[in-house]
């Protein structure tokens, strides 16, 4: 068992250790969590979370490393949650990016972590919640969080940023998977990257059109710049921040960044009591009750919602 009053008091002294070792007991759900997230608490709501999404290949990793570059350069802290697919080995992330941002590892002002999604849908992993608390308590100013690239599936992120943007390159289709994956609304800036390639003013174009299709946007409401980049040059990464901290000041203005976090909030709490819950009825199986229900089910006595109300009434009174 680790004391958590230490590793915490060690995270806000910005020790990379610590900020690991409760990374490490948030991943692994350890029974230490609870402790950890009551002593972060008080620590928390000063960060500003952008998410970076997008399809694979439109230069996810290369567009949030410009990004460190450039908030450092404003003299930010920095942490960095690089979600990526699970190792059908170890469960571990499958791709590296520490590897992609390795220009930033000797930085003590840039966390950088590596998530596997375990196979959780949505771009994210289970344990992104807590550990931007982590990164938050550890007094990053600005965090990251760049999703696995699934493409339809990974619009989660939104329900996780206060700012979401969303990468799209030229000659990869992305103007239907646009269409299709629902991105454009979630989108609250969208970067066409790799924009010296033939077709990026095209992609540009069609994504305002789309954009333009959306629904109505009352006088006032936020409508999403659409930014060009060459990211592996740093072309127009100042653009986007400019673009991101606009957003971020018409949320302050408007009372946005407020409903988002506590929307994100009452998710969180929400999610962690189903999983509470499915864990309990995880422990049913081979139970009588569950089977004592089967069974009227199977009879025709009872139907499966009445039955399903009467086993989380159960549950609830236990």
């Amino acid at each position: 068992m680790q004391d958590v009053s230490t590793l915490v008091a060690q995270a806000r002294e910005g020790r990379p250790r610590a900020v690991a070792r409760l990374i490490s007991l948030v991943e692994g759900a350890s029974p230490q969590l609870r402790e950890v997230m009551a002593a972060l608490a008080p620590l928390t709501g000063n960060a500003y979370v952008v998410g970076l999404t997008g399809s694979p290949g439109v230069g996810k990793s290369t567009s949030t490393s410009a990004l460190v570059t450039a908030y450092r350069k404003q003299g930010k802290r920095v942490g960095v949650l690089a979600v990526d697919p699970s190792s059908p080995f170890s469960g571990g992330a499958l791709l590296g990016d520490r590897v992609r941002m390795s220009e930033h590892a000797s930085d003590p002002g840039v966390y950088i972590r590596s998530m596997a999604t375990r196979g959780h849908l949505g771009g994210l992993a289970w344990a992104a919640p807590q550990a931007i608390r982590v990164l938050d308590a550890a007094g990053c100013d600005v965090i990251l969080v760049e999703t696995v690239g699934v493409g339809q599936s990974e619009v989660e992120i939104a329900s996780q940023a206060d700012t979401s943007v969303v990468l799209l390159a030229p000659g990869m289709g992305d103007g239907i998977q646009a269409a299709k994956a629902g991105i454009l609304e979630i989108g609250d800036v969208y970067v066409v990257n790799k924009a010296d390639r033939d077709g990026a003013d095209a992609t540009a174009r069609e994504l305002n059109h789309m954009l333009g299709l959306g629904e109505a946007r009352r006088p006032g409401d936020w409508r999403p710049p659409i930014v060009k980049t060459v990211a592996a040059r740093a072309e127009g990464i100042d653009e986007v921040l400019e673009a991101l901290e606009k957003h971020r000041a018409w949320m302050e203005e408007r009372g946005v960044l407020a409903e988002r976090r506590l929307a994100r909030a009452a998710h969180e709490v929400e999610t962690i009591a189903v999983t509470a819950l499915r864990e309990r009825i995880g422990d049913l199986h081979g139970d009588r009750r569950l089977s004592a229900l089967a069974e009227r089910i199977v009879s025709g006595d009872l139907d499966p919602y009445r039955a399903s109300d009467e086993l989380v009434a159960g549950l609830t009174e236990s």
